[in-house]
């Protein structure tokens, strides 16, 4: 017998055991590897962008279980819920006035188009895309209105820069869901002319209120010495004589009933109203 067969007879059980389970172990690892490397999971809200040898795939994985080509493909998970951009945007007015403008921008990434933006564009869409797109549709729209429309047509700006924006971020494989103009702010010039001009406008409306009030009262006061003037004429018409004498007993029955009966102990020479021998 040779001297390796002589050493096979020699060893024991449990070695014989461990060479046999060593390989066997080191395949089932290799296994597991592979097939911990062959499935992955797209989260809720995300979408999966395959890549297969560093060539974007057409197929785009939704959220679930999915298996891939272990170290052959590779799965970038990128996210498609409703994300926020908020900038201050500096633009000219159609009048040439300085306007800071605050606007909030919602969007998200249309999921299924995720490879096609990958590939164009990568995953630093917000700097590329998105701050751009704001600024342009911006100043775009701002150059169309004057300083003070921009306020007094807030809602009409917000729509045409809601337009604008979603135009220019399709092109990108984005959507836009909803803008907000928070504020608009106007040079220190402009905000003191507007100041002044609302002073003279506050002032020439109290001077129009206090025209009419004086107008409404002179016309009242007329109105009252018209009713006086009608009023006197209208009892001038119905005084007569027997009106007259009717007042001149009623006055004197008034100082009747008022008198005590006793004469004045000291008369002028003005007749007491009262003949003094009628009383007995």
């Amino acid at each position: 017998m040779d001297k390796d067969n002589v050493l096979k007879m020699n060893l024991r059980p449990s070695e014989k055991m461990t060479r046999v389970l060593i390989p066997i172990a080191a395949v089932g690892i290799i296994l597991l590897f592979l097939a911990f490397n062959s499935i992955v999971i797209v989260q809720a809200g995300t979408r999966g962008i395959v890549l297969q040898l560093g060539a974007v795939q057409p197929l785009v994985l939704n959220e679930g279980l999915h298996f891939k080509i272990p170290f052959i493909q590779k799965v970038i998970p990128i996210d498609v819920r409703v994300g926020k951009a908020q900038s201050d945007q500096t633009a000219a007015s159609r009048d040439l006035q300085i306007v800071t403008t605050t606007i909030a921008v919602n969007f998200h990434l249309v999921p299924d188009e995720v490879n096609k933006l990958y590939q164009n564009v990568g995953l630093a869409y917000d700097d590329r895309i998105v701050a751009p797109a704001i600024g342009e549709a911006v100043k775009a729209v701002t150059a169309q209105y004057t300083a003070e429309e921009l306020i007094s047509k807030r809602s009409e700006v917000s729509s045409k820069v809601k337009e604008t924006l979603a135009s220019k971020l399709s092109t990108y494989y984005m959507a836009l869901d909803e803008i907000n103009i928070t504020e608009f702010k106007f040079s220190t010039e402009y905000n003191n002319a507007i100041e002044q001009k609302q002073i003279a406008e506050q002032n020439a409306l109290k001077a129009k209120l206090d025209l009419q009030r004086i107008e409404v009262e002179s016309q009242q006061t007329i109105e009252r010495a018209k009713a006086e003037a009608e009023s006197l004429r209208l009892q001038k018409q119905e005084v007569t004589q027997e009106l007259i004498d009717l007042r001149r007993i009623e006055t004197q029955m008034r100082a009747i009933e008022k008198w005590d009966g006793k004469l004045p102990s000291v008369t002028g020479g003005v007749t007491p109203f009262i003949d003094a021998n009628s009383v007995k």
